[in-house]
């Protein structure tokens, strides 16, 4: 047997309630139920607090597998310049001009490889 209590709601907690609950496809008062069972609870913020805390965790593992793969980028773009500013010597005055517009055609052809791929589910690190 169920007891009848009357209460107050702001205007707009009354929408919610009614769009929730039409959502839904369940009564209003089930809502009303399920939400002051699940507020009064003496476990209700333990399991909440255990549920943010997995999520957390989750969050934290994926953001240090994005800094090691930023660092994994980082260190091999590094090490590729390094051994490019080593390998390749400086041009004589009269070729620059030649080199930069080659640089140029193939800086863009790169860009459009990079975007193609990009396009792709292909990557290097899978």
């Amino acid at each position: 047997m169920k007891s009848k209590h009357t209460f107050r709601l702001s205007p707009e907690v009354a929408r919610y309630l009614s769009d929730y609950a039409a959502r839904k496809r369940v009564s209003q008062a089930e809502l009303v139920e399920a939400a002051l069972v699940s507020f009064l609870s003496p476990d209700g913020s333990e399991r909440m607090e255990a549920a943010f805390s997995r999520r957390i965790d989750r969050v934290m593992r994926q953001i240090e597998n994005l800094d090691r793969s930023v660092e994994i980028g980082n260190e091999a773009l590094a090490l590729f310049v390094r051994f490019w500013l080593t390998a390749n010597p400086p041009l004589p005055d009269s070729a620059v001009a030649a080199a930069q517009a080659q640089g140029k055609e193939r800086y863009d052809s790169f860009l459009e490889a990079l975007m193609r791929r990009l396009g792709t589910a292909e990557r290097l690190v899978r």
